[in-house]
């Protein structure tokens, strides 16, 4: 029997990480934020507006998918990762079967919310790469970022009690 992976997807600014915490505290969960598994020559491109090549992504997607196979017979994971391509989203559901949240929202939301965060190596010229090198995903639970945090988490654990 596997634990649940449950992948929290979307664009820098989406609120990923807020959801993944919120979520990881209401259902005891652990979360992992897949930012912190960026190489730093990922993270300073990132912080410098380039955007990431596939061939930047690949050893961080590979690290993720290790660490989702072996929670997957832990106690599962609750993961914030982009995962913005269907070939990226392939690698990280390799051997397990993944739930997968799509958060989304408009460039003006997804800006502002970039735009005054603190702390963060993303910068706000990525956005619109972000944007167009997103391929929505067709099976993924899709939700609108104006929905409040608890609203959001609410619905994800309706939803997966549903369909267990």
């Amino acid at each position: 029997m596997h634990a649940h992976i449950i992948y929290i997807m979307g664009v820098s600014g989406a609120g990923k990480t807020t959801i993944g915490q919120l979520l990881s505290t209401k259902i005891g969960i652990p979360f992992f934020d897949a930012d912190n598994f960026h190489s730093t020559a990922n993270k300073e491109k990132m912080k410098a507006g380039i955007p990431l090549t596939d061939d930047d992504r690949m050893d961080w997607l590979l690290q993720l998918h290790q660490l989702v196979l072996k929670q997957s017979i832990a106690q599962g994971a609750i993961i914030a990762c982009s995962a913005l391509k269907g070939k990226y989203r392939t690698i990280l559901a390799n051997d397990i079967n993944p739930f997968w949240v799509f958060l989304q929202g408009t460039y003006q939301q997804l800006y502002d919310r970039i735009k005054n965060r603190q702390g963060h190596y993303m910068s706000v010229e990525l956005l619109q790469s972000q944007l167009e090198t997103l391929e929505i995903p067709v099976d993924a639970f899709t939700l609108s970022i104006m929905l409040s945090p608890d609203e959001i988490v609410n619905k994800i654990q309706m939803h997966i009690n549903q369909n267990q």
